[in-house]
């Protein structure tokens, strides 16, 4: 029986969802025999730590997956710039981490595993709430707090869930207890990949200034570790598949670090160029953009047409557009349901409300 996976995700940070989209067919006015169904592309070595042999070099990759990737990734971006507009228009309230220029780490981790795989990650979970199977609509509405998000409007941005994926959690790990399930895993050779998206910053401070070290797939000491480039959704899709391998094969752990930047401040209450230029974010959006790399890859091997990849453009808009008028639009919950789900499956409860005298029910 094939053992099961678990990732943890942003576990310390110093810093298949084509269905949710609700998209539609999209036809270009070129046949499908034009477009060229596969191709192969060479991609960046890995670095590695106790292992013999990484990741393979070069990366297939098909039509159908080109544009499923082209479409995860860009609904990723074009929820979180809606997410930024809400939140300035104060409908989004309380912290919200975006995970804009990241996509890459989530879309190709998901298309490294398999969908029974579990998977628990940070705080900028917003991405991975989609890639896990969570709908547009479900997510914005969780952002704004109404009762058709995916937690019932009382998890917002840092809590959301689905199956086999555990979270957004408020916090990433701290380093005592990662050491600790360091050790635990590779004593137990638990089939577990701890992944590190070093997006160059906790909070405002560079990973140059708080580590003596930045080999951070090197601190599992006695764990073998892998560096990956966390911008091309190939690389990543290629070391997650080695390293699923590697686990369900009965090793043990494998940490990963996946090199990557986020465009957006740490949370939409640090504006993100008081400790880095304009200039910087800039120059990594020309140079290293997860979503135009991938574009220009159909593009120039003649798996997509620039009208097809419009067209998907415009879908996408409409998703997200209609997506935010849910969330906008959507009730509150009630307060009397305020304290339902403490328990997964049990009797109705009485719950001390803020003082004595208040009592409130819980419903499973």
């Amino acid at each position: 029986m094939q053992k099961m996976l678990t990732l943890i995700s942003n576990v310390y940070r110093l810093g298949n969802a084509s269905k949710n989209v609700g998209a539609r067919m999209v036809l270009s006015t070129r046949f499908f025999t034009d477009f060229t169904p596969q191709a192969s592309f060479d991609i960046k070595k890995c670095e590695l730590h106790r292992l013999e042999a990484g990741p393979s070099e070069t990366a297939v990759l098909t039509r159908e997956q080109g544009l499923q990737y082209y479409r995860t990734m860009q609904t990723m971006r074009r929820m979180e710039l809606k997410a930024d507009q809400l939140y300035k228009q104060k409908i989004i309230r309380g912290f919200c981490h975006l995970y804009d220029g990241q996509e890459a780490c989530a879309m190709g981790i998901e298309a490294g595993i398999n969908p029974t795989d579990h998977l628990i990650t940070a705080y900028r979970a917003h991405g991975y709430t989609f890639t896990r199977g969570v709908c547009v609509r479900e997510i914005m509405a969780e952002l704004t707090g109404r009762r058709g998000g995916v937690a019932k409007g009382k998890g917002g941005s840092m809590h959301m869930y689905a199956k086999h994926f555990y979270g957004g959690n408020g916090i990433v790990g701290a380093q005592g207890q990662i050491f600790e399930s360091f050790n635990m895993a590779a004593l137990w050779k638990l089939p577990c990949i701890f992944i590190c998206e070093n997006n160059k910053f906790g909070m405002g401070t560079s990973v140059e200034r708080s580590s003596a070290s930045t080999d951070y797939f090197k601190r599992g000491d006695y764990i073998p570790g892998i560096k990956v480039d966390g911008m091309d959704v190939l690389c990543v899709r290629e070391a997650i598949k080695f390293a699923a391998d590697y686990c369900r094969a009965g090793k043990g752990p494998i940490v990963m670090e996946l090199e990557t930047y986020r465009y957006h401040g740490h949370s939409m209450s640090d504006p993100g160029v008081s400790y880095r230029s304009r200039e910087e974010i800039q120059e990594v959006r020309s140079k290293s953009d997860p979503i135009t790399m991938l574009k220009e890859r159909m593009l120039s091997n003649n798996m997509a047409s620039v009208e097809e990849i419009k067209e998907i453009d415009v879908d996408i808009r409409k998703v997200i557009e209609d997506a935010a008028q849910f969330a906008i639009s959507d009730p509150e919950p009630p307060l009397d349901e305020l304290c339902n789900h403490i328990f997964a499956n049990d009797l109705p409860m009485e719950v001390r409300g803020t003082n004595p005298w208040v009592k409130l029910k819980s419903v499973s």
